[in-house]
């Protein structure tokens, strides 16, 4: 993949299927987890790279779930 494809803008149908989860989740990432997105008009955008960063630092996971480090 090259680096422009890497670097751009994915939509929530793309970032949903990125991190294997619904659409409807992902909304609610963003109102309740503070989810990294950028909204353009009326629509959600996201860069893999900073999900990735929040997934990682745990912000993704429901209150009490234990981190096991990789």
């Amino acid at each position: 993949m090259s680096d422009v494809a890497a670097d751009r803008w994915l939509s929530v149908e793309e970032i949903a299927t990125y991190l294997g989860i619904k659409k409807d989740t992902v909304y609610k990432w963003i109102e309740r987890k503070k989810m990294p997105a950028h909204k353009f008009g009326s629509l959600w955008k996201f860069k893999r790279d900073e999900v990735d960063a929040w997934v990682r630092a745990g912000d993704a996971a429901e209150p009490g779930q234990m981190q096991k480090p990789r």
